[in-house]
């Protein structure tokens, strides 16, 4: 902090009369404009640096730079004890309880980066390289002065222990927090307890909520007495209540219930129902197994998966499953209980409108000002229409293998026969809708997209892609997360480009043929009409869901139908 000067004997002599005190007086620091009413009934100990307005008052600080404008008030100890590296660095044991997938959390990382570090152990020397970038960076972060931003607001906080505070935070009434960083415009609130941490910007944890080595991303929310451990969690999230343990949420992981668990998985666009229950309870060789939940997952009350396990994107989970199914090429599926039994509807959550209502929700409450996370909304897309295809293949396979089956066996799932039928025709007619949209997108013919695509915790991406970002970290020509994270994003500037490639190739091989101009313009317009009929029975399920026969329990004193009617419209918000 610069522009900084020592006390004069006069402010000493006041600062004291205020009820100030120091250990040493000369290794504190004031700046040009200092007035000794700025310390009041205050201790500091080691080397204090005072920045423009600062103000202490009845508090204890050691070893701390305070940036200009902060308030320090009624905290029990603000304190930098040793030299620390503030949360940066710390291994997370996230997926994997027993550490296999530790990452290392550091104030700048992105979802993307977390995820290669998490998911790619089968490339041990981009886990080696990516680990000694972190611990570059940690060294950049590490000193025996802890710090706060500018304009902070500190108040009724017990312990803050080597712990960087950036601009713009506010700590009200915490408990504990200890080796952590709080970024910029985060909110850290009443009976929080934080140890090995780092809080991204705009984040909220408050009342009573607990972490012990979590990342907590962008904007996100951690909030009524959540506990989490060993977990990362990145944009938009927002848990309550429950408890999470080695789990990695990516963007839009929501779990509001007291009793839901979270154990051992990796989760993003999710969302947990009271009872909620994801757990490791197969102890034969430790806590060893995960599960993962592909975008989209719901899992309603009292749902309930043993690990290992993993469900395509956009499953509607219900009942309890401890088969270790694998339905990762059947999106937009049921997967429900019957007979203590796993049967999967393929397809069947296309006609539901809770899953165009989440669609359209996510982009809308998107609270991110710095978006270091990139995240993809797109209905349609390469990613989701690939596991459609094979989804297809799958079930045409399963029927010519017995055409009279009345249930088919695939993965510890069971499917019926008349569910097969229905999956195949809401899956066809889904992959025109998407083939369609992605054809009317894109212009850059150059542009490659073409073969497998990833969804790497929340971006859509050609899997050539991630693979030559691997390549280039491994060869040492990308030196830096940031240099990592410019590459994801250079992907998803031109994403519609590369999705218009994937999906000419697709068609291609539909075809058999390169598709002339005339065959893409009647595809986009299938796709449409696919689209259309989609949305028809996505509106009839919500019309449904607003019918007269959902309004009993409204209208409890009325005495007329149409008052009954009135209440009911003007509760749910329904337009008559």
């Amino acid at each position: 902090m610069s522009g900084l000067r020592k006390m004069t004997a006069a402010e000493i002599a006041a600062a004291e009369a205020f009820g100030a005190s120091a250990e040493d007086w000369a290794q504190i620091a004031v700046s040009d404009d200092f007035v000794a009413s700025q310390l009041q009934a205050c201790r500091l100990e080691g080397r204090v640096e005072i920045g423009s307005g600062v103000r202490i008052i009845r508090s204890r600080v050691k070893n701390y730079r305070l940036g200009a404008g902060t308030l320090v008030e009624g905290v029990t100890a603000l304190e930098c004890r040793h030299k620390s590296a503030f949360g940066n660095g710390v291994g997370v044991a996230t997926m994997n309880e027993c550490g296999g997938r530790t990452v290392k959390i550091f104030d700048t990382m992105s979802a993307q980066v977390a995820y290669l570090m998490a998911v790619y152990r089968h490339r041990p020397q981009l886990i080696d390289t990516l680990e000694r970038m972190i611990d570059a960076h940690a060294a950049t972060r590490t000193s025996t002065l802890g710090r706060t931003g500018r304009n902070c607001c500190l108040t009724g906080a017990r312990f803050i222990r080597e712990v960087n505070i950036d601009d713009e935070v506010e700590i009200d009434g915490a408990s504990a927090l200890e080796n952590g960083t709080v970024c910029a415009g985060a909110h850290i609130g009443v009976d929080v307890k934080a140890y090995d941490f780092i809080v991204a910007e705009n984040s909220t944890i408050s009342n009573g909520s607990i972490l012990e080595r979590c990342f907590v991303g962008e904007s996100c929310t951690i909030d009524k007495g959540f506990t989490a451990a060993e977990s990362l969690f990145f944009a938009n999230s927002h848990c309550e209540n429950g408890e999470a343990a080695s789990i990695f949420a990516g963007p839009y992981t929501v779990s509001h219930h007291k009793s839901s668990l979270l154990i051992a998985g990796m989760f993003s666009f999710f969302n947990a129902g009271s009872g909620s229950n994801q757990s490791n309870h197969l102890f034969k060789s430790g806590a060893v197994h995960q599960a993962v939940h592909l975008r989209g997952c719901k899992f309603a009350s009292s749902a309930y998966i043993m690990s290992p396990a993993l469900e395509g994107a956009f499953t509607m989970v219900m009942g309890h499953h401890s088969y270790h199914h694998d339905t990762r090429d059947f999106p937009y599926s049921y997967l429900i209980e019957k007979e203590g039994r796993s049967h999967l509807m393929p397809g069947a959550n296309l006609n539901s409108y809770g899953a165009v209502r989440d669609i359209e929700k996510w982009p809308a409450r998107d609270r991110r000002k710095i978006r270091r996370d990139v995240i993809d909304f797109e209905e349609y897309n390469p990613y989701i229409m690939g596991a459609m295809l094979r989804a297809v293949d799958t079930l045409h396979t399963l029927q010519e293998q017995d055409p009279d089956a009345p249930i088919y066996l695939y993965r510890k799932v069971s499917i019926r026969a008349l569910d097969l039928q229905r999956g195949l025709k809401l899956y066809n007619k889904a992959i025109v809708a998407a083939l369609g949209a992605m054809l009317n997108k894109g212009k850059e013919p150059k542009t490659d997209g073409r073969g497998r695509w990833l969804d790497i915790a929340g971006q859509y991406i050609a899997k050539c892609t991630v693979d030559a970002i691997v390549k280039a970290v491994e060869q040492g020509s990308l030196t830096t997360p940031e240099a990592i994270d410019a590459r994801f994003r250079a992907f998803d500037a031109h994403y519609d480009d590369y999705a218009r490639s994937w999906a000419l190739e697709a068609y291609e091989a539909i075809l058999g043929h390169p598709p002339t101009a005339a065959e893409v313009a009647e595809a986009i317009e299938a796709g449409r009409n696919a689209h259309a009929a989609l949305r028809r029975t996505t509106d009839a399920d919500r019309d449904r869901d607003c019918s007269p026969d959902m309004a009993v329990s409204y209208g409890l004193d009325c005495d007329t139908e149409e008052e009954t009617r009135n209440d009911y419209h003007t509760v749910r918000g329904i337009k008559h």
